[in-house]
């Protein structure tokens, strides 16, 4: 649970010192180029999600991302594995990060625009910090789903090779028993 909190807590801190920064030295709609062609800030007010999908929509977002919120709180005691940890902390943290803007920002309570400014010209999505950490957890749950590691740690097909294994020996005659007769 440790690992959970620390890495929302550095996850959000982060996100939001950058937002700070951005917003402190760049104008809107203002490009720097960062590595070349590669990387470049490009400050955006984003009123929807990803690809600013549904704009007129923020309240929603804003809701949904409460409820999010409130699932992964619940589901957090849950968690035995590092690795689990790490995922459900990059979750939060990005997750608080954009809920935070869409909570505190400009136009107002609940509808506020979220700072994007990472943007990578061969992509075609402005995005920021807390999304990174939102999609490298899908990333991070993609690949501990396909290795089949549970929440606690361990991987679910050898819990079943196990289950398996016990069925069989208790299907099996013990050759010490003599037959009835």
């Amino acid at each position: 649970m440790a690992v959970l909190g620390v890495v929302a807590l550095v996850v959000y801190l982060v996100d939001q010192i950058a937002k700070v920064l951005v917003v402190q030295n760049l104008y809107e709609g203002q490009r720097v180029e960062v590595l070349g062609q590669l990387l470049q800030f490009n400050f955006v007010k984003n009123a929807g999600a990803a690809f600013s999908i549904g704009s007129g929509s923020t309240w929603i977002f804003s809701i949904v991302g409460v409820g999010v919120l409130g699932f992964v709180i619940w589901y957090a005691p849950r968690i035995r594995s590092a690795a689990w940890a790490v995922l459900f902390g990059l979750l939060l943290g990005g997750l608080l990060g954009n809920l935070t803007d869409r909570l505190f920002r400009e136009p107002g309570f609940g509808v506020g625009h979220v700072v994007d400014f990472l943007q990578i010209p061969l992509l075609p999505a402005i995005f920021n910090l807390a999304d990174v950490a939102i999609v490298s957890s899908m990333v991070l749950f993609l690949i501990l789903t396909i290795r089949g590691i549970g929440l606690d740690g361990k991987r679910t097909d050898d819990e079943e090779e196990a289950e398996a294994e016990a069925v069989a020996a208790e299907a099996e005659p013990d050759p010490h028993d003599k037959p009835a007769g």
